[in-house]
Order: structure tokens, then C-alpha cells, then sequence
């Protein structure tokens, strides 16, 4: 029997035009809305991820995230 699809959290969050823009066009060519999307992705997070290319990107991000904030 497949889960039923519940919104049960709700959390505001800071993302990137970037980020932002890269949802939307994952939501759009899965037919989803942004939230769906999401939920999608981390609930599958480790298929849908690389785990050494990850590792490697979150290091690029985390070494100018300082500088973005600003």
C-alpha cells in the first residue's frame, strides 16, 4: 500500500536564486510542485546523490558560503 502524501512540516528556508531556480525546473520536468519536489528528494536522497561528488561540492560551498551571506 503506498504512504499517503501529507504535508506534516512546514519550515521556512533561505535558497539561492540559483538553488531556487534549479527546483523549479526539477519541479516543473517531474510534473511536481516545489514542495513535492523536495519531499521527493530527501526522501530518496541517497539514490539521487553521488556520495563522493557531493562530498566534494559541499566543501565548495561551505568555502564561500561566508562570502554569499554578506
Amino acid at each position: 500500500m503506498p504512504k499517503r502524501f501529507r504535508l506534516t512540516r512546514r519550515f521556512p528556508v533561505a535558497m539561492t536564486e540559483d538553488g531556487y531556480r534549479g527546483l523549479r525546473n526539477f519541479a516543473a520536468a517531474a510534473g511536481l510542485d516545489e514542495g513535492e519536489a523536495l519531499s521527493f528528494l530527501f526522501e530518496n536522497f541517497a539514490s539521487v546523490t553521488d556520495s563522493d561528488a557531493l562530498a566534494h561540492r559541499l566543501q565548495l560551498f561551505n568555502a564561500d558560503l561566508e562570502d554569499r551571506k554578506r
